[in-house]
């Protein structure tokens, strides 16, 4: 993965723990880069050891850092790319609805990036089933985070639903932006 993932996580873990935790989690995941170049590429299993290290250290789950991280990913780490978010939508709606070419302008930047990919289906007014595949495993809470994350950028309540994994290893997600989504957790 490229170091800004590795960076925006960091970012995160000094925000909520400080700088002293995230060395404490660097030690335990055997990670000895001490500043972790944006457009460079790192090991994925990297990222791996410093998320399961983190969630070590604060006593959680690596599938709660990782949803905590792809909420922080939108809200924070993203914005150094806001003229890339900003040209792919100014509504929930239509974000998600763009969400597809969003890695291809985001390849510009990073040549040999090697994105997930997403497709829209079943659109209607108030929800829409977000298709997901990655050669990647194990990152559908971060997934999920990220879908929260926008949710929260654009002001709009919703509720995210894992529907079961197609054959073909793709995962749905049904995103409900409905007037009743307020009254429900997400």
């Amino acid at each position: 993965m490229y170091g800004l993932v590795n960076k925006g996580l960091a970012d995160m873990v000094r925000s909520i723990a400080g700088d002293s935790v995230w060395d404490q989690i660097k030690v335990k995941a055997g990670v000895s880069v001490d500043v972790f170049i944006s457009k460079e590429s790192y090991p994925d299993a990297m990222t791996v050891s410093l998320v399961v290290a983190t969630a070590e250290a604060l006593a959680t789950t690596p599938d709660d850092i990782l949803e905590r991280f792809g909420q922080h990913w939108v809200l924070e780490t993203a914005q150094a790319y806001g003229h890339l978010l900003e040209a792919t939508g100014r509504t929930l709606p239509e974000f998600l609805r763009n969400l597809p070419n969003l890695h291809t302008r985001i390849a510009l930047s990073f040549p040999y990036l090697d994105p997930p990919t997403f497709r829209c289906s079943a659109i209607t007014e108030s929800s829409l089933v977000l298709g997901y595949s990655s050669r990647r495993t194990g990152l559908i809470p971060f997934v999920v985070g990220l879908i929260k994350g926008l949710g929260q950028r654009f002001d709009t309540p919703l509720r995210v639903t894992l529907l079961p994994a197609k054959p073909t290893g793709e995962q749905e997600f049904l995103i409900d932006w409905g007037s009743t989504v307020s009254s429900c957790p997400s």
